[in-house]
């Protein structure tokens, strides 16, 4: 019997397929060995393995008395299926049947009370523990010092860890760990001295401590004393620089690095992203290339095609692309949300498309993005149609998805339709409007014409309007001639934003189209008064694989003679086809803009 247990015990735990694992157990019940104190636990194992908790929970009910290996393999299934609370159950139910648990049964229970916030359960259990005489074991006090630090009761777990008989590496890790998540980094400090073995994880657990209180200064001279490194640790100093907005130390902790992986170029790449150097962002992935001695994975990726879409890279995302695909990421849902969003922000909206349609498998982000994407190119319709195609493939919407919807309103001028779906968001899916939302309502009734709604509208909000709600007003206010709530979303604005004079300009066109040249004079003055002058218009365009800045009246480019020579040209070229400049309110704009 021995030799076709353990042959069986052999098949489970080789189990690939979910049909594999019926023939072996039609085997097994064939046999009798199916409530086999050895084997019952394996075949939950193997259940539990694909996520298939439903008939795992199945198979272990028709055991008439499990034994403690098929109470913990339930256990351990429920933990890897994040399904805590079932854990967390289950256990109550092996306390009423008296079967005793093991140093294993603890430490899935304490994570899972830990997980799902039930330290009342928690330390029910703990005293279980005490009584069962599991106090001093190593593996269930380092479950408990996580879960009394997770729960913010750093007292309890120091006194676990003080009780502790038999106190390893991972178990001071764990209690200095928690004293830094409860903000203690003066105690962790000390006990980090105090520690008789010092690995390369608890000097990084010591300074990420550091990190998060953005002291890189005593992070750095941590890190200095460290006697032995690993890339881990260049990496984590590296990231903390970035975070903390040192791109200069960020760089420096590169070039020094003795040994690089794609955590550390992702750091340099992701710090470069985080602190708005998108340039460089371009500049280091094409480093990456050249030196290829670590390829970029799907995190790389996404960063690049990002910094692609802020900078209308268009050229470079395309060359991107075309690498993801010769390197297996086309099948990939985060490299896929990444080119959609590229290309809908690059103004090709018929790539995204196609990459949406390409796209296997998709997640919430994947339809907000198209979604967005649609709307904001004025295919509103297109938007209104996916999201119902959304809502028929079960994708539950969130809040950004309903701004995409209601956007794509707006560009309709379907205000009816935007005050229902702003409805529906609330009523059928629970979600808060927040200020964005009453932002894209607002601007769908100012832009339809329905400015006295929209004051209204913005009466009956629990929370007060911002500058960009205000400021959408206004822009209202100018296409309808409502010099009257102009100035009332000005009065708004010079409070919100006193120092931005592109307000003043907004009001004084208004003014300019009604032909109030007074009023044009007096809020020039009041613009002159803020001390502060409008920011000039700046686009973006790739040349030759670089992208290059342009700004309103720039004369510094080393080309600017020859581009305003072609700028001259296509003037010409546009009158002879019939185009009349409105030079008039093209001179109101330059003036107020000076």
């Amino acid at each position: 019997m021995r030799p076709l247990v353990a042959e069986f015990i052999s098949l489970l735990q080789s189990c690939k397929t979910t049909m594999h694992l019926l023939e072996t157990q039609t085997q097994i019940i064939i046999h009798g060995l199916e409530h086999n104190d050895y084997v019952a636990p394996k075949i939950i194992r193997a259940c539990a393995l694909p996520k298939k908790m439903g008939y795992a929970r199945k198979v272990f009910d028709r055991i008439p008395h499990p034994n403690t290996s098929s109470w913990n393999a339930m256990f351990k299934g429920y933990a890897l299926s994040e399904f805590h609370r079932e854990v967390v159950v289950l256990f109550r139910r092996m306390k009423k049947l008296d079967v005793s648990p093991n140093c294993f049964t603890f430490p899935i229970v304490l994570k899972s009370c830990g997980k799902i916030g039930a330290f009342r359960e928690g330390e029910q259990v703990h005293c279980f523990v005490i009584k069962s005489g599991f106090g001093v074991n190593v593996f269930v006090g380092f479950s408990l010092i996580e879960l009394y630090s997770s729960g913010r009761v750093i007292e309890a777990a120091y006194k676990v860890f003080g009780e502790m008989v038999e106190r390893n590496v991972v178990v001071w890790t764990a209690m200095i760990n928690g004293y830094i998540s409860c903000g203690d980094i003066a105690s962790a400090r000390c006990l980090f001295e105090l520690a008789p073995e010092r690995d390369v994880v608890l000097w990084n657990t010591m300074v990420v401590g550091y990190i998060e209180l953005a002291n890189m200064v005593e992070a750095r001279k941590l890190f200095d004393q460290m006697p032995k490194k690993d890339v881990m640790s260049w990496n984590t100093v590296l990231g903390g620089y970035a975070n903390n907005g040192d791109v200069k130390e960020c760089e420096r902790v590169f070039e020094e690095m003795p040994e690089r992986n794609v955590f550390s170029w992702n750091g340099l790449i992701g710090g470069y992203a985080k602190n708005g150097c998108l340039f460089q962002v371009l500049d280091a992935f094409k480093r990456m290339l050249i030196e290829g001695n670590v390829f970029p994975n799907d995190a790389t990726l996404v960063t690049v095609l990002s910094a692609c879409a802020r900078l209308g890279a268009l050229d470079f995302g395309k060359w991107v692309h075309v690498y993801a695909k010769s390197n297996g990421y086309d099948g990939n849902v985060y490299v896929g949300n990444a080119l959609i969003d590229m290309y809908a922000k690059c103004g090709i909206i018929e790539n995204a498309f196609d990459v949406f349609k390409s796209m296997d498998e998709k997640d919430l982000i994947t339809w907000n993005t198209i979604i967005g994407g649609l709307a904001m190119h004025g295919r509103g319709a297109h938007a209104l149609s996916l999201f119902s195609q959304m809502k028929k493939a079960k994708e539950i919407p969130d809040g950004i998805t309903f701004i995409g919807v209601l956007c794509a309103c707006t560009h309709m001028g379907q205000v009816e339709y935007g005050l229902s779906y702003f409805q529906s968001m609330v009523d059928d899916y629970s979600i808060v409007p927040q200020i964005e939302h009453y932002g894209c309502m607002v601007d769908l009734l100012a832009r339809a014409g329905h400015l006295t709604e929209a004051i209204e509208f913005i009466k009956k909000m629990p929370r007060e309007a911002d500058a960009v709600i205000w400021a959408n007003l206004l822009g209202a206010c100018r296409v309808y001639k409502n010099v009257e709530l102009a100035e009332l979303a000005l009065q708004r604005l010079i409070v919100l934003e006193p120092k931005n004079p592109a307000n003043f300009v907004m009001l004084s066109n208004i003014y300019g189209d009604l032909g109030r040249w007074k009023d044009v004079a007096r809020a020039k003055v009041a613009m002159r008064d803020t001390g502060f002058k409008k920011l000039p218009g700046c686009s973006l365009i790739e040349v030759d694989k670089t992208v290059v800045e342009f700004y309103s009246l720039d004369e510094k480019h080393h080309q600017s003679e020859e581009i305003y020579a072609t700028l001259k040209g296509l003037t010409k070229l546009l009158r002879s086809s019939g185009y009349v400049p409105d030079i008039e309110v093209l001179g109101r704009e330059s003036v107020m803009s000076c």
